[in-house]
């Protein structure tokens, strides 16, 4: 509702057409792209909260994997020319369910790319926006002004940033220098140092920091220790051997795939076990698929946790 608002008011001479729908919902997503005669379509529908995805497994691969393979695939079949994935940087060697399931999503566009020749399949890969929904920034802001503290999970974390503007009109150029299956990866800079960060905004609210130099300071960072399946750092090449684009701030990956003929199958298996609620194969059809994906926590889902304790499983 706040999008189309604002798009009406910055664009009036542009028809624009709200739409409720899941993308897990075949016959839905087939109305739509066969209603409109469409040039290109921007998939970002992801749970993209990595604790969140983390605690709700089966709900994270549904919406982020199968339903960009039920996007993808009605796109393929109404002939849509282009279909940009909005991925992240979490994708690379991910040791988290949301990494992996955005890994899993780039592998089948990459696979599909080979099956048809009426969509070019592409793919850009990026950090943290600065100001979206999850972000660190607007939390961090709010705890400022709450009067503290601002909590960090590691002193030693660090993480890419881009503006909302920045990270738009790059994902623009991307799709528009597409040529099918390609990996782009956005320029993000230097990755910060998230303490730096905090440290930083506490001193721009005119405020001090209170730590062992400064026991009368306003605001204290308290480190809350890594979340289940976080990093300390993000990537964003699988491999080293990037290549450059027309675009000085656009790259492009060369990363390795499975043949929809080999990837297919797995997808079935992957669809019958979560539609079972059965996270132990879910996990473990996952762990197979995406090559690069080490969990560095246990499975963490509520409802199985739940399960366990009430010895139902």
């Amino acid at each position: 509702y706040k999008i189309h608002e604002r798009l009406i008011a910055e664009s009036s001479e542009t028809e624009l057409i709200p739409l409720l729908a899941s993308v897990q919902d075949e016959t839905r997503m087939a109305q739509i792209i066969s209603s409109w005669q469409l040039d290109i379509i921007y998939h970002a529908a992801a749970y993209k909260h990595v604790p969140l995805v983390e605690h709700n497994l089966i709900e994270g691969i549904k919406n982020n994997v199968i339903g960009t393979l039920v996007v993808a695939e009605q796109a393929a079949l109404h002939k849509v020319p282009h279909f940009v994935l909005i991925s992240t940087d979490k994708a690379v060697r991910p040791t988290n369910v949301m990494g992996a399931t955005k890994r899993l999503a780039e592998m089948i566009l990459q696979a599909l790319e080979g099956e048809t020749s009426s969509t070019k399949f592409s793919m850009v890969r990026f950090g943290n926006v600065l100001g979206s929904s999850g972000s660190v920034v607007p939390k961090f802001w709010k705890q400022i002004r709450d009067g503290g503290p601002v909590s960090l999970t590691h002193p030693d974390i660090t993480r890419y940033f881009m503006t909302i503007p920045e990270a738009a009109q790059l994902v623009l150029q991307a799709g528009a220098i597409a040529e099918g299956g390609d990996v782009f990866v956005l320029d993000m800079g230097e990755p910060v140092q998230i303490i730096e960060l905090a440290k930083q905004m506490i001193e721009l609210s005119g405020l001090t920091l209170r730590d062992s130099n400064n026991i009368n300071g306003d605001i204290e960072i308290e480190i809350i220790g890594l979340r289940p399946g976080e990093k300390l750092y993000e990537e964003l090449l699988i491999g080293n051997n990037p290549q450059m684009t027309l675009h000085p701030r656009i790259m492009k990956a060369n990363d390795p795939f499975l043949k929809w003929e080999n990837l297919k199958d797995s997808l079935n298996l992957l669809n019958e076990a979560l539609f079972s609620n059965d996270v132990v194969k879910v996990k473990s059809i996952l762990d197979e698929l995406v090559e690069d994906y080490f969990s560095n926590s246990e499975i963490v889902d509520w409802i199985h946790l739940e399960k366990i304790s009430k010895k139902l499983i």
